[in-house]
């Protein structure tokens, strides 16, 4: 495939509370944009009070639109195992519940294939992978208030701490 400067992919990333997986995602060079919100439930357009309960299905999730040829979904998907506890089944940290889950939503195979090979070496130096693979399905961009969050604030994430991982 030729890439050029027209040419942009997208990721879905789910890692627990969405506001610390896109402060982290949104700061990798060639990332054009990112958004917050909700992929994976039954709900059409589904707000949080709704989502938050659980009862949807669905899953906060950061789209990320990338240049590839600035970066790769193999390097945001290491930072996104990077940021957050992929061991953790139900949640992550203080958000319990399905809506917090740790999920790949993938694009096309090869995103598949470079994620099954990520989780692969994962469970090879010894972690119990808790995270989902899953195909990526119609994204519900979530509230304004929500969107880049910790910028807005000017904070940093309490739960999505960044810790390197992978030496290679």
């Amino acid at each position: 495939m030729t890439q050029n400067s027209f040419h942009k992919e997208t990721a879905y990333f789910a890692s627990g509370c969405f506001w610390g997986t896109q402060y982290h995602l949104e700061k990798v060079k060639g990332v054009e944009y990112t958004h917050v919100g909700y992929m994976g439930g039954t709900a059409n357009n589904p707000s949080y009070p709704e989502v938050k309960t659980g009862t949807t299905g669905h899953v906060e999730t950061v789209e990320v639109i990338f240049d590839p040829s600035q970066t790769s979904f193999e390097q945001l998907l290491r930072l996104y195992f990077e940021t957050h506890d992929f061991t953790q089944v139900g949640g992550q940290g203080p958000d319990i519940g399905s809506q917090y889950r740790s999920v790949i939503f993938y694009c096309n195979e090869e995103q598949k294939e470079i994620a099954e090979r990520y989780i692969g070496k994962l469970f090879g130096m010894g972690f119990k992978v808790a995270t989902a693979l899953e195909p990526a399905e119609k994204f519900w961009i979530g509230e304004d208030y929500h969107q880049h969050y910790y910028d807005k604030k000017g904070e940093t994430p309490y739960c999505h701490i960044y810790r390197k991982i992978f030496n290679d």
